[in-house]
């Protein structure tokens, strides 16, 4: 199944998303789960939250993946939502 993972960043996380970049992006190259992925960004076109589109058996597999984030695990985010996505372009 597709989920889109929608997650806005604490205010003024901005740094703490920086510190842990690197290992994020490297989570988001393990395994096949993640189809595409991007900052969202706010209107000083700076990083301020994710957007993803997950590929998991069910939403117990999306909800372990963002478990498993360095992200989450650092306690960037202010809200994080798990939505089922129907693929329709791309």
């Amino acid at each position: 199944m597709l989920v889109a993972l929608i997650a806005h960043d604490k205010p003024g996380a901005l740094p703490l998303r920086q510190e842990n970049r690197p290992a994020h992006v490297a989570y988001l190259k393990t395994g096949t789960a993640v189809q595409q992925a991007g900052p969202l960004l706010n209107d000083a076109g700076e990083m301020a939250g994710s957007l993803i589109i997950l590929d998991v058996p069910d939403m117990a597999a999306a909800e372990a993946w963002v478990a498993d984030d360095p992200y989450g695990k650092a306690g960037l985010f202010d809200s994080v939502q798990l939505i089922p996505w129907n693929r329709v372009i791309g």
